[in-house]
């Protein structure tokens, strides 16, 4: 099985209280006359208290059109990047060089050559080291991530392989918009990154205490007739989000049956799995997740926080919330754990975990 071997989160330095970043948007025109009580009950029912974002906040009103806000991205991103991936490597206590396989992602901006080419040289990773940049799977990418890192290592047990995720979502923002979607991203994302480093069954890294769980498999599920739901419309202002009323409901009905025949497949039910690690959607998303798998009160407990501390990281808010799960809350040896996230498609991602 693979082994997660490290796992790094990391922030941009600049935090700001939801207040704070209300007030900001409002004075930017996404509250129109009439329309601020709006944004202030989404602010206050976002779940979140405080977030980072990639830029110091009086720095956005001058942010112009897409390709300023896009060059902006690429400059964050290579430095969030870095960070994420050096710290990983040196918790993994593996050098540069012995990465065989790169997935990265991100959702909030497009790169050509892609991040992880711009950060080969500055890194240290190798000229033949094999990469697959991801673009469109949005919130789901953290999961994703970590099983195609599982599949590639199926076949190359003895590899290292590194997952790296950044997401500057406040890069995305459009200002005059004043729909409830917008408004909706504009109370509950935030920015961050973070990576991976996971290692084949034959490496020695795969076995002892210490370090991450063992990934035991994994599932993909893509829903029919609801890319409607969740993604991006793109044009010349850049990203503007599209955010279905629907989503809570689809995950009440559809997830329960999803996640109880994944485990049923490893003679597992939910009350076997001691450790949920979620993305956090969202708090009717949450409501929702615990809903329809009758998860108890404290099970979500780290995602909430998550949540609440640094909004909705899209792709790297799991990888924040393992993070958190090895750092603050271990799992007992020989426990199960189950990581999941959802995103555009509709799509879920699901990852059976052993520690």
């Amino acid at each position: 099985m693979t082994r997660i071997a490290a796992v790094h989160g990391v922030l941009p330095p600049h935090r700001y209280e939801q207040q704070e970043i209300t007030d900001a948007l409002a004075s930017m025109g996404m509250a129109p006359a009439g329309e601020r009580g709006v944004l202030d009950r989404l602010s206050g029912t976002a779940g979140v208290r405080t977030r980072r974002l990639a830029m110091p906040l009086e720095c956005y009103p001058a942010l112009g059109g897409f390709g300023d806000a896009n060059d902006r991205f690429i400059a964050a991103a290579l430095d969030l990047g870095e960070e994420a991936v050096r710290g990983a490597l040196a918790e993994a206590e593996l050098p540069a060089a012995d990465v065989d396989f790169v997935v990265s992602t991100s959702i909030t901006g497009i790169a050509a050559p892609s991040i992880e080419a711009r950060l080969a040289g500055r890194l240290g990773l190798r000229s033949d080291v094999r990469r697959v940049p991801i673009f469109g799977l949005g919130c789901v990418a953290g999961a994703a991530g970590i099983a195609r890192l599982h599949d590639y290592l199926a076949g190359r047990p003895d590899g290292v392989a590194l997952l790296l995720s950044v997401e500057l979502c406040s890069l995305t923002m459009q200002r005059q918009d004043a729909s409830t979607a917008n408004l909706v991203a504009g109370s509950l994302f935030g920015d961050g990154a973070a990576a991976v480093v996971a290692v084949g069954s034959e490496h020695p890294l795969a076995t002892g205490q210490g370090s991450g769980p063992h990934v035991v498999a994994t599932r993909s599920h893509l829903y029919p007739d609801t890319e409607h739901l969740l993604g991006w419309d793109i044009g010349d202002e850049g990203f503007r989000i599209v955010l279905g009323a629907e989503l809570p409901d689809l995950v009440q009905r559809r997830l329960g049956p999803e996640v109880r025949a994944f485990l049923a497949d490893h003679d597992l039910k939910p009350q076997d799995v001691t450790t949920w690690i979620c993305h956090p959607g969202g708090p009717k998303v949450l409501d929702a997740v615990r809903d329809t798998l009758d998860l108890p009160a404290r099970a979500l407990e780290l995602t909430w926080r998550s949540l609440a501390e640094v909004g909705n990281l899209s792709s790297a808010s799991v990888l924040h919330i393992l993070r958190d799960t090895l750092d603050l809350a271990r799992p007992l040896p020989g426990s199960t754990g189950l990581l999941l996230a959802m995103g555009p498609g509709f799509c879920t991602e699901l990852v059976l975990l052993r520690w």
